[in-house]
Order: C-alpha cells, then sequence, then structure tokens
C-alpha cells in the first residue's frame, strides 16, 4: 500500500476519531468500530466506504471510481487515484465520506 498516503490518513484522523489500522488484502484498512471506513490501496490510492445510494452519484460527479477487489465490484464502495488525494483538503473530504458511512448505522454494507 502507499505508506505516503497512509501516514497522511493517519495524520487526518489524528485531528479527530481515533481509528484501529488493521492490514487487509495487501492494503492498510483504518476502521471505526469494526467498520473499515478508508483503506491506502494496495493498488494506489484510497478505497473509501460511501453509502450504497450515492456511490453511483460521487461515480458520475467526483474523481471516484467504483472500487473492483478480483475482477468483482465491490458494492459501497469507491477508489480514488492518488493524484486526486494531494491536497489535504481533498483526501480530508473523502475521509470524511468514509467515516459518515463507516459510522451511519444506515450504511447497507459491513
Amino acid at each position: 500500500y502507499d505508506r505516503q498516503l497512509a501516514a497522511r490518513v493517519r495524520e487526518m484522523f489524528a485531528d479527530g476519531m481515533a481509528p484501529r489500522e488493521q492490514p487487509m488484502f495487501g492494503a492498510l484498512a483504518f476502521l471505526l468500530g469494526d467498520r473499515m471506513a478508508v483503506a491506502a490501496s494496495a493498488d494506489g490510492g484510497l478505497l473509501v466506504r460511501v453509502d450504497t445510494a450515492q456511490a453511483e452519484q460521487l461515480v458520475r460527479t467526483t474523481a471516484a471510481q467504483p472500487a473492483e477487489m478480483r475482477g468483482r465490484t465491490m458494492r459501497g464502495w469507491v477508489h480514488i487515484d492518488a493524484e486526486h488525494l494531494r491536497s489535504r483538503r481533498r483526501l480530508g473530504e473523502w475521509i470524511a465520506i468514509g467515516t459518515e458511512a463507516a459510522t451511519s448505522a444506515s450504511s447497507a454494507t459491513t
């Protein structure tokens, strides 16, 4: 996984919630409770948990792409390439989306 991106994510969380970090599938996941919010991806960039109803709109209107694992689209997840995460503000926006989805009782994925 992208260690620099993981360090930036860790720094962003230091300003608020304290996630548990766990290596998963070659990525470094940041979990809130027992739910993954974001992960520094093995392919570079960031995996972000999203509300399943919001995922399609995010793909249409932002730099987000459907997240895939082993050729299958992961429902309730999007992938953001590292080039779209260069600014602290942009990274923070995606972390906020992932945090909201991970902590929301209405999130359809676990």
